[in-house]
């Protein structure tokens, strides 16, 4: 049997990996970075919780693809350009990735998948731990305005049949795994909740927990949510259900002041000491912020939306970034002065 190849050995990486070990399957990680490969190739691939399982580990300057082995990208969409410049002529990619990248949707790979489970890497080792449990979703991907290619997912086709090896490894208890016959609702669904989440709590350095518990923090959070669904629904675009709630059914908590703060206390033990994927990354002097919310902004302007909500963190974000800046709480009162003047007006 061919190894699947997981390029990007990082939280999702690492737990679609590890369950695919767990099922039989054969996996080599790709990585770049030099001290995964070592730890992996000496300790093997770890999820808190589960005995480590012995897997292939190749570094990503060695890795050399071959035609028809299945590939899951797991990498920030800022590596995307990389990878695809090494990928041969019919490579079976299968993206799990939460962004939104032109490139790679012009592709035209055939699935995608969508974590709604949050899994944090260890750094510098592939070993992670579920922090939020949910599905691994798998669909068909569309281009806007397509309807998707099969009426039923179908996971014992050729290109994703190692997926449904998955089912077998369900007493794992690490996450479900859900076919979908569109990708492209829950992909959606998932940035409504990233694009509110990531730039927040990366800018201000704090926990996905405080964005709940912080009162400035929670009422970006509330008003990025509710305008992220508004750029959304008037760019025609269908969401899905992601966790526990519809997104319209979010968006209708959201207006009810008093209900969005009592779900507010509800929700926020379980997030504290819980990180958003972008969290260390403006140091770094690269983000996924044009994946995020440049993506609504670019549908916003094609509908001729408002969302300046998302052209402030946007433009916050690619700011500090440039000047690889340390978070600070204090962006949360400058954009709540922003906030209040934008209402104002």
């Amino acid at each position: 049997m061919r190894p699947v190849h997981v390029v990007g050995a990082g939280g999702i990486g690492c737990a679609v990996g590890y369950a695919l070990r767990a099922a039989g399957i054969p996996v080599t990680f790709v990585e770049g970075n030099a001290a995964k490969v070592e730890a992996g190739r000496a300790n093997g691939i770890r999820v808190d919780g589960h005995p480590p399982l012995r897997a292939d580990f190749v570094h990503f300057d060695q890795w050399q693809p071959l035609s028809g082995v299945p590939v899951l990208l797991c990498t920030k969409c800022y590596d995307n350009p990389h990878v695809l410049a090494r990928l041969p002529h019919g490579v079976k990619l299968i993206p799990i990735q939460n962004g939104f990248d032109p490139e790679l949707h012009r592709l035209g790979h055939r699935w995608e998948g969508i974590a709604s489970f949050v899994s944090e890497c260890v750094p510098d080792r592939p070993h992670t731990r579920i922090t939020r449990p949910g599905a691994l979703h798998i669909g068909q991907r569309t281009a806007f305005g397509e309807r998707p290619r099969m009426s039923r997912p179908n996971l014992s086709a050729p290109d994703v049949s190692m997926l449904g090896s998955l089912t077998r490894g369900r007493s794992l208890a690490l996450f479900r795994l859900v076919a979908v016959s569109d990708i492209d609702p829950i992909k959606h669904a998932k940035l409504m909740y990233n694009a509110a989440i990531s730039p927040l709590a990366a800018a201000a350095g704090i926990d996905n927990g405080a964005l709940l518990s912080l009162p400035e923090a929670r009422l970006l959070f509330f008003a990025l949510l509710q305008e992220n669904h508004r750029i959304l629904t008037a760019a025609g675009v269908e969401l899905g259900k992601i966790g526990p709630f519809h997104p319209a059914t979010v968006a209708w908590i959201l207006r009810r002041k008093w209900l969005a703060g009592l779900m507010a206390k509800f929700f926020e033990p379980s997030l504290r000491g819980t990180y958003c994927s972008m969290a260390g990354e403006i140091q770094k002097g690269r983000t996924e912020i044009d994946n995020y919310n440049g993506h609504l902004i670019r549908l916003a302007d094609s509908t001729a939306s408002p969302c300046p909500l998302n052209r402030a963190v946007y433009d916050l974000v690619v700011t500090m970034t440039a000047k690889r800046a340390s978070p600070r709480r204090d962006v949360l009162a400058s954009l709540t002065r922003q906030l209040a003047v934008k209402r104002a007006a």
